[in-house]
């Protein structure tokens, strides 16, 4: 009886172990997503709610994005695991919020660097109180300073830098201020895919937490490229740029434009809060939970231009 009861035992701790590992797809040659689902973070899913993953090379592997808490870093490094023997040697943050950075320390090692937007490491110092007071009471998880891991590496604007794999060079660029102050893009050429993280959302409606008219001048930039993946920070991967950008674009213009009637007219924020861009909410997941605070973030920077 007692050795059924071990036998038992040691089935569920291996499931458990099992279920430890962070589901991921292969979009393109060694370039592996997990996404994530359209959810606001809370005690339930503990903030696993952004699309994350990484790239693999001949000599070493990039990870980008480590997920809402330690946990989903570890259960990613351990999905990294079970692809590949190579060592991790970057770890990529696409920009300061908590569902991109949260499993960073599951990384923190020997031969690691972690890389990021130049102004990444003032970013995560001025929020990271916050963040850490907040931690627990809105996502269920205990964090200590050591938890939010500055960059070793910073990416200038307009200076791109490159990252070699082995057989893969990764193209990293800090962007002017759009979804945050800290948005970085990653180019795979060998696949020709654009990570782009939350400078695109997809299904779940954009954020706006920088700056409405630099994210809508970064999207122009972009408008004109081609790539065969693109992937973005929430939503699926696509495979038609740039029409998966296309929505984002409009729901960004319609904020935009329909905040530019409203000071024109001589109104006040709450007004624009109350009538911008409604016409939009079929078209986006979480449109009541985040359309009023794009408004007003965006209408406290079209005043003062």
């Amino acid at each position: 009886m007692r050795l059924l009861f071990f036998l038992w035992l040691n089935i569920i701790s291996q499931s458990l172990m099992a279920a430890a590992v962070l589901s991921v797809e292969e979009i393109a040659a060694g370039v592996y997503v997990h996404i994530g689902p359209h959810l606001l973070p809370d005690t339930k899913n503990h903030g696993s709610i952004a699309n994350i993953g990484f790239i693999v090379g001949d000599r070493c592997v990039a990870v980008i994005d480590t997920g809402g808490n330690p946990e989903q870093g570890l259960a990613l490094k351990k999905a990294i695991a079970h692809v590949t023997e190579k060592p991790i040697c970057y770890v990529i943050n696409t920009h300061v919020h908590p569902d991109h950075i949260y499993g960073n320390k599951a990384f923190k090692q020997a031969g690691v660097q972690f890389v990021g937007h130049a102004k990444l490491k003032a970013s995560i110092a001025a929020r990271g109180v916050y963040y850490l007071e907040k931690a627990e009471e809105q996502l269920a998880i205990q964090l200590s300073a050591e938890d939010l891991v500055m960059p070793d590496i910073a990416v200038a604007i307009d200076t791109p830098l490159h990252l070699d794999l082995g057989g893969r060079t990764l193209l990293l660029t800090a962007h002017q201020t759009a979804h945050t102050e800290t948005d970085l893009s990653v180019f795979d050429a060998k696949t020709n895919t654009l990570w782009l993280s939350d400078l695109l959302f997809l299904e779940h409606i954009p954020v706006i937490d920088g700056s409405l008219s630099g994210w809508l001048a970064e999207l122009t930039a972009l408008e004109n490229q081609h790539y065969q993946f693109v992937v973005p920070g929430h939503g699926p991967i696509r495979s038609d740029w740039p029409n998966a950008m296309q929505a984002q674009k409009r729901y960004l213009l319609a904020v935009r434009d329909g905040i530019k009637a409203v000071l024109k007219q001589g109104k006040f924020m709450e007004d624009a809060m109350a009538s911008v861009a409604y016409e939009e909410k079929p078209d986006w997941k979480l449109f009541e939970q985040f359309h009023r605070k794009n408004i007003s973030t965006a209408f406290a920077e079209l005043e003062w231009e």
